[in-house]
């Protein structure tokens, strides 16, 4: 039987990377609907029953969570990959859940082993079935056990969400970054920065008013920044998406960001060009 999935995310730009990568990674499987908020997810998931589930968390309308809540009283439960930006706390309980999830941005090999693992989980959901006669109990038997994970999970991060002000799943990134520019500290705004390069133990922040250096690693400081916007394009270099307008492919495969009311083309290392297909 064709695995079917389900992809949900409210970024048209993360969709159509993450099912660009599925096609790839998963040729045989079909993607039945791709959506951008939590109803229409729902009523797809309805509409088309899919095998797999790939969803956001934070979505307009129905959150990923609020969608997997449904999903879970279905006879029988897609299984469910969780696509998500959550810090670190959030991911140990994804882990001691058992239920996947992938990071953004997607990284291919992190999508990969997610894949191999649905494989192998729909394949012996199948050999079950065969088991038992054809008929639907065994897979409705082994759904349940997945979908006792994902009622754990869901359980585990409204603690975090409510752990503290505003919680943990609501995560607070930085706002401002301030840097010594002569005799002065400049103050830039986060939503100001185009993009980020490592040089030496200092990092070029440059900003639509213009660069400035700031004295720690570009690990340190994109750990503080909202994953979903800043993203790694090179070991050096971590681009704010927003102002990227388009990706050009270059001489010999390699790829470049040209960004938005600047001349510089930015270089996309090859293990991040995934990041850009159908761009």
């Amino acid at each position: 039987m064709t695995p079917t999935l389900l992809i949900a995310d409210d970024e048209a730009l993360l969709a159509r990377v993450l099912e660009s990568e599925l096609k790839s990674l998963w040729p045989e499987a079909r993607i039945v609907s791709v959506v951008h908020d939590g109803m229409a997810a729902l009523a797809a998931a309805r509409e088309h029953q899919p095998r797999v589930a790939f969803l956001d968390i934070r979505m307009p309308g129905m959150s990923g969570m609020d969608v997997a809540r449904e999903l879970i009283e279905f006879d029988i439960p897609p299984l469910v990959v969780f696509v998500t930006a959550y810090d670190q706390f959030a991911l140990e309980a994804f882990e001691r859940a058992a239920v996947d999830y992938v990071l953004k941005p997607v990284q291919r090999e992190r999508l990969e082993a997610t894949v191999c693992r649905l494989k192998e989980r729909l394949q012996a959901m199948a050999d079950d079935d065969a088991d038992e006669g054809a008929d639907d109990s065994a897979e409705a038997e082994a759904a349940v056990l997945d979908t006792d994970r994902l009622g754990q999970l869901l359980a585990r991060l409204e603690s975090l969400e409510h752990a503290t002000p505003g919680g943990a799943a609501q995560r607070q990134y930085l706002r401002f970054i301030k840097a010594l520019v002569g005799q002065e500290v400049r103050i830039i705004p986060v939503d100001e920065v185009i993009y980020l390069e490592a040089t030496d133990k200092y990092v070029n922040v440059v900003s639509s008013a213009g660069e400035a250096l700031i004295r720690t690693s570009l690990r340190e400081l994109t750990q503080q920044l909202d994953p979903e916007r800043f993203w790694q394009v090179h070991r050096g270099t971590v681009v704010n998406i927003d102002c990227v307008a388009s990706a050009v492919n270059q001489s010999l495969g390699r790829l470049s960001l040209r960004l938005r009311d600047r001349p510089e083309l930015l270089p996309v290392a090859r293990q991040y060009a995934h990041l850009f297909k159908q761009m």
